[in-house]
């Protein structure tokens, strides 16, 4: 069975709920929060990760507090669209490490690019040392981050009843 043929329950949902809260929780604490005793709760849990519907666990860290201040997206078209070109710049800006997230979108740009530097010093040099070195490049549009008014992981539109 894969994860696109399972059906989550409101179980399955609360479990995904309280693990996006709180990634840490042993496997006692989980059950107690979803109403279930542990050895259910635990199959479910490993039946969730064997379908990759919990596809791994990651720690956030704030960015502030590692000298990361500043985010910028990046809209992007290239010179060309054949499935060389695009598989190759895909590949080279998942390469980069101030790229935290790059989209190939729909509309008057192929690629909408999320960069996190620590200022716009930083950001100039990602620019002219990594970005603009990359072959196929067309036209680029910059747009500077003032502060995050909403931060959620998609994944949470898909826990709501």
């Amino acid at each position: 069975m894969s994860s696109t043929e399972y059906t989550l329950d409101k179980i399955d949902r609360k479990i995904l709920s309280a693990l996006r809260q709180n990634g840490r929780l042993t496997v006692a604490q989980l059950s107690e929060e979803v109403g279930l005793s542990s050895s259910p709760c635990w199959t479910r849990l490993k039946r969730l990760e064997t379908l990759k519907i919990i596809d791994g666990y990651t720690a956030n860290i704030n960015p502030k507090a590692i000298g990361i201040n500043e985010l910028f997206f990046i809209e992007i078209t290239l010179e060309r669209h054949d499935d060389e070109i695009l598989e190759q710049f895909s590949q080279t800006l998942a390469d980069i490490p101030e790229v935290i997230e790059a989209h190939l979108v729909t509309g008057d740009y192929d690629y909408l690019v999320k960069v996190a530097v620590k200022d716009a010093e930083h950001y100039e040099k990602f620019l002219r040392k990594k970005l603009y070195s990359i072959q196929g490049i067309r036209h680029t549009r910059s747009i500077f981050a003032l502060r995050p008014l909403k931060l959620e992981n998609t994944a949470d539109l898909m826990l709501i009843d």
